[in-house]
């Protein structure tokens, strides 16, 4: 497999798809065959039907079957599904809130027994990705893809001609954007045309000044949550570092589903980048050469010194799940299918074939010894290190709140919105 090729296949696994709504058949039924709903996904729907086929050939307890949906069909189509006749039996989701909205209205099976019946399940996943589907500690989901969290990528290049090294704390980074913008380089680039983007510097301020428990009293609405001290403080040491000049002077007008801000990276127009580690891929699909010269590197985000937040921590996409429906006719199956088909040897070997880092204990000399195996490894230890993975809190939020926070914190890059005004603005949501 040619690098090309082979981060063409990791695109597939670390970005989910989007596409026409899969089949019309709905859930399984009066307990015939199970459904198992994902989205589309041209690398990793192929692993998940043979991991299934794999399943009925050798279980007693019923069979299932893979229905597969675009992107956004799939979110409209499970939310009215679930609750109704035609509800799946395993459902694909990003766990946090996107899955707090279903185990509110009682529509997902609470899976902690089944963890307690089988601590060697509960083991073989990672404590900080499994976590991703606990809510008020009870586990409602198992991981059945690869890890996305957000990564500090930086050109060594442009670092080295500006005399700058790879910052470990919020001082450091501070220093080494003063010096990129004395070498007359832009310091971070940002494609701020897309609020999402910005989005990733204020979760990981507030963790690491705060502590995820900040961030989880606003996720589970408590009365005063965003009006923590903690919040304030980091919106300001936030807007001292866009006033600071981190991101250039027309971060507003950058794109990133054209590739604009990974461009300017890559061609030496700017030191760091901090971006969802399929990062990784978009580089080697647009600029192989830039990897190629080992002028790519990637590390976590600085620590903040007298910070709650421990140094370790990540935010992004912490995995996608499987949750199984209250519901269901097919529970047996579906507990079976969940106990055993998803740290089976086979499915692993599957998506780390397929480019993915699957978030199971004891793979990391699996992952050492890919083409890529020296940034699968880093993700891997990343997070297996983690004290603690936070969903990006826009799809950990309820969606009124969360598209009110994009809103907002886009304004407040602009500069036409205060610290204060922020967290006045989002009290009120």
């Amino acid at each position: 497999m040619t690098t090309q090729a082979g981060a063409l296949v990791l695109a597939g696994a670390l970005v989910a798809a989007c596409g026409s709504s899969g089949p019309a058949g709905g859930g399984g039924g009066e307990g015939g065959t199970g459904q198992v709903w994902a989205l589309e996904d041209a690398a990793l729907n192929p692993i998940e039907e043979a991991s299934i086929e794999r399943f009925n050939e050798g279980s007693d307890s019923g069979e299932l079957e893979l229905a597969t949906f675009g992107n956004d069909p799939y979110k409209q189509r499970l939310r009215v599904a679930l609750g109704s006749p035609n509800a799946p039996d395993l459902f694909f989701n990003w766990g946090g809130g996107n899955l707090k909205e279903y185990v509110d209205a009682g529509q997902v099976e609470d899976l902690t027994g089944l963890l307690d019946e089988n601590p060697e399940l509960r083991d073989a996943f990672l404590p900080s990705v499994l976590a991703g589907a606990e809510l008020d500690g009870a586990n409602y989901g198992l991981p059945m893809r690869g890890m996305q969290p957000v990564v500090l990528f930086y050109n060594q290049s442009v670092l080295e001609s500006a005399g700058v090294e790879v910052p470990q704390t919020w001082d450091e980074l501070l220093a080494a954007v003063d010096a990129l913008s004395a070498a007359g380089v832009t310091p971070i680039a940002l494609a701020g045309t897309q609020a999402w983007t910005e989005l990733m510097w204020i979760e990981y301020i507030l963790d690491r000044v705060g502590g995820p428990e900040v961030f989880q009293a606003i996720r589970d609405g408590e009365e005063g949550a965003w009006e923590d001290p903690a919040v304030l403080e980091s919106l300001e040491m936030l807007r001292e570092l866009i006033d600071r000049g981190a991101f250039g002077n027309d971060f507003a007008s950058v794109g990133y589903d054209v590739g604009g801000a990974s461009t300017i990276l890559a061609q030496g127009d700017a030191g760091f980048h901090l971006m969802g580690s399929w990062e990784y891929t978009n580089q080697l699909n647009d600029s192989p050469e830039f990897v190629e010269a080992g002028d790519l590197g990637w590390t976590t985000f600085p620590a903040i010194e007298g910070g709650a937040g421990d140094p370790s921590n990540l935010v992004g996409n912490v995995s996608n799940f499987y949750s199984l429906t209250s519901s269901s006719e097919n529970k047996e199956a579906a507990r079976e299918y969940l106990s055993t088909a998803l740290t089976s040897e086979e499915y692993i070997s599957d998506l780390i074939e397929a480019g993915d880092v699957p978030p199971v204990q004891g793979i990391r000399d699996q992952l050492a010894e890919t083409e890529n195996g020296d940034y699968a490894t880093f993700i891997y230890d990343a997070t297996a290190d983690a004290d603690n993975f936070q969903l990006s809190w826009d799809q950990d939020l309820p969606a009124d709140e969360a598209t009110e926070m994009l809103t907002q914190l886009e304004q407040f890059f602009l500069g036409t919105q205060t610290p204060q005004g922020f967290v006045d603005a989002m009290s009120g949501v």
